[in-house]
């Protein structure tokens, strides 16, 4: 992945209602979810989706495909990889994870701290 294209990934995000509906489709799993069922289920109007799908999917973060009258969109899982490969890309100095020390550990690998 590229600056631009890891920009375009992060601007698309950093919206409430796109972040939730990613996050949505990213618990859908590979059979997605309805256009009309994503809009029931974060109660916004379909018009106002139409116009946050189109924009995950500019920053090719979803696709999306037909199935029969209703229209099916998937988070697309390498996409999502990608981008956060690219933000760990240069994390702790380029040491592989199993050298780093526990500091060095990505968050999730760590106890939360309050």
């Amino acid at each position: 992945m590229d600056i631009n294209s890891a920009t375009t990934a992060l601007a698309a995000l950093a919206q409430p209602t796109r972040l939730e509906t990613f996050r949505l489709l990213v618990r859908a799993g590979p059979d997605g979810m309805a256009a009309g069922e994503i809009a029931r289920r974060l109660d916004i109007p379909a018009n106002t989706l139409s116009a946050h799908l189109a924009v995950l999917g500019h920053a090719d973060l979803i696709s999306r495909c037909r199935a029969g009258r209703s229209i099916i969109y998937c988070a697309r899982y390498p996409a999502m990889r990608d981008l956060l490969d690219y933000l760990q890309e240069d994390c702790c100095k380029g040491l592989p994870a199993d050298t780093r020390s526990p500091e060095q550990q990505p968050a999730a690998g760590r106890p939360h701290k309050n």
